[in-house]
């Protein structure tokens, strides 16, 4: 079998799609299938088997900016690449996001499945408006999946259709065998981009309100950037050690070394990957209690929930964990059990059967 992925953002910058994008065609290779990425990249393709699409343009999306590549470069190369490959199924990743994913749908002549990631905000607002465009678009496909309940029911909710949840994975065996980065601090690790609706700056007055004992000898590693970068590094809080953006390896070596692993996101989250990269590597959790994390962390089992935009609550949990051994212990080993079940290979295998199916439907009985 020969799957073509496409993901709209690029490759090279940080995100969630991206991380599932490239780890999923790894994935299908170890089980046989040969897999090629189509998308925008910014520099140098992160990995084999990558055709670039050009450079990609920031975009605001869903509190957050999303690189995206809408321009007629993109689609020409994404016609030509697809024509080129001849693949047999299309697995498009947020398969209505207008550009390449669209330009495979509409030009493609093998069945494709479709993944929908986002949930709320502008992902509905553009479901909502553009419905009479994308409901057609949508009946293209030959199977729909989407990685959580939320991005489920706002699917459903604008453009009908069923769909089958298929939440995100992690590569557990790479994140649990990481080299721990050397240091002898007890570090709290924040891993995202420093816009609003992540929450740092909660996380920031939260550490800055522990008291002097608590703090003493602990370290906040903040990695990546974004639009609050200059506001929050201006707040000047001890304790706060800056990385700026980090690699994936690094980001696996930090969580495998970090005391506790802190996800403070406000609100926009529709699955909480960074959570399960955090139990895979062996790291307690505190995380925000929204929708998109309690998909993944189950109260007071595989981490501890604070309510979001609530420092003093967050603080509180942040305390319990770095103060009770056997509360991390316990956390830890839920944790890993935990996303032993959200493995990516195994991930691959369900993909691979949805693919099988869609063979069998062939390309003139789309629309399911």
């Amino acid at each position: 079998m020969k799957v073509v992925l496409v993901c709209p953002y690029s490759l090279t910058l940080p995100g969630g799609v991206q991380v599932q994008v490239l780890g999923l065609a790894e994935a299908y290779r170890d089980l046989g299938v040969s897999a090629t990425v189509l998308a925008p990249c910014d520099d140098e393709p992160p990995a084999a088997g990558v055709i670039p699409l050009g450079r990609s343009i920031p975009f605001a999306s869903n509190g957050s900016v999303v690189p995206v590549a809408p321009d007629p470069v993109a689609v020409a190369r994404t016609l030509s690449a697809v024509r080129a490959e001849r693949p047999d199924v299309l697995h498009l990743h947020e398969p209505l996001s207008p550009g390449p994913c669209w330009a495979a749908l509409l030009g493609g002549r093998a069945p494709a499945v479709g993944t929908f990631h986002a949930s709320g905000g502008a992902v509905e607002g553009m479901y909502r408006f553009s419905r009479s465009v994308l409901r057609p678009l949508a009946k293209r496909l030959a199977i729909r999946t989407a990685v959580s309940d939320d991005a489920r029911a706002t699917a459903e909710r604008w453009l009908g259709g069923a769909y089958r949840i298929l939440p995100n994975a992690v590569d557990v065996e790479r994140l649990a065998k990481a080299e721990p980065w050397p240091t002898d601090q007890t570090a709290i690790l924040f891993v995202g981009r420093h816009e609003e609706r992540k929450g740092l700056g909660v996380l920031l007055e939260a550490f800055a309100g522990l008291d002097l004992g608590a703090t003493n000898g602990v370290v906040l590693w903040v990695a990546g950037e974004g639009p609050e970068t200059d506001a929050l590094r201006a707040r000047h809080i001890p304790g706060v050690e800056w990385l700026g953006p980090i690699s994936d390896d690094e980001k696996r070596r930090r969580l495998r070394a970090a005391t506790l692993f802190c996800a403070p996101s406000i609100r926009g989250e529709s699955f909480g990957i960074v959570l399960l990269e955090a139990m895979a590597a062996g790291v307690p959790v505190v995380a925000s209690d929204i929708a998109g994390y309690r998909d993944v962390a189950r109260r007071d089992r595989e981490a501890l929930l604070a309510p979001p935009e609530n420092a003093d609550a967050l603080r509180g949990a942040i305390r319990r964990v770095l103060a009770d051994a056997p509360l991390a212990a316990r956390l830890v080993d839920a944790g890993r059990e935990r996303a032993a079940s959200f493995s990516m290979a195994a991930l691959a295998e369900r993909y691979v059967a949805l693919f099988e199916q869609a063979l069998a439907r062939g390309p003139a009985k789309r629309g399911a």
